[in-house]
C-alpha cells in the first residue's frame, strides 16, 4: 500500500511536469480525478463509483478547445504511468460512467485534433 502511494505521487508530479501551461485545466486535476481509475484500468472489474465521478468530473471541467486538448494530454500522460494500462478496458471506461469524452483515454490520440465540437480524430 506504501509503495502504491509513493507510485502515485511519483505520477502525480511526472504528469504536471510534462503537461503543457496553455490552458486552465490543469494535469494535477486530470490525474486527481483520474487516480480512483488506477486499478481499473489496468485489471478492469467493477468500476468504483469514485471512478466514475471522476470522469464525470473531468469531462465537465473542459469546456473549451484548449481545455479539452489539454485535458487529453494529460490523460494520455497519466496512461503512460500506469503499468499493465489496458487500452480495452480504458476506452470503455466514459460508458460505463455514462459519460461521453471528446477524446478517449488513450495513450495513442493525437490530442492536437480534439476540437470544442466534442469531436477526435484518431492519430
Amino acid at each position: 500500500m506504501v509503495s502504491a502511494l509513493r507510485f502515485f505521487t511519483c505520477l502525480v508530479l511526472a504528469v504536471c511536469i510534462v503537461a503543457s501551461v496553455d490552458a486552465a485545466i490543469s494535469c494535477d486535476t486530470v490525474v486527481s480525478s483520474l487516480g480512483p481509475c488506477y486499478f481499473y484500468l489496468r485489471q478492469g472489474g467493477i468500476v468504483p463509483p469514485s471512478c466514475c465521478g471522476g470522469v464525470r468530473n473531468l469531462n465537465g471541467m473542459a469546456q473549451t478547445t484548449p481545455d479539452r486538448q489539454q485535458a487529453c494530454k494529460c490523460v494520455q500522460s497519466f496512461t503512460k504511468y500506469v503499468p499493465g494500462f489496458n487500452q480495452n478496458i480504458a476506452s470503455g471506461l466514459p460508458g460505463k460512467c455514462g459519460v461521453s469524452l471528446p477524446y478517449p483515454i488513450s495513450n495513442s490520440m493525437n490530442c492536437d485534433n480534439v476540437k470544442l465540437s466534442g469531436t477526435h480524430v484518431s492519430s
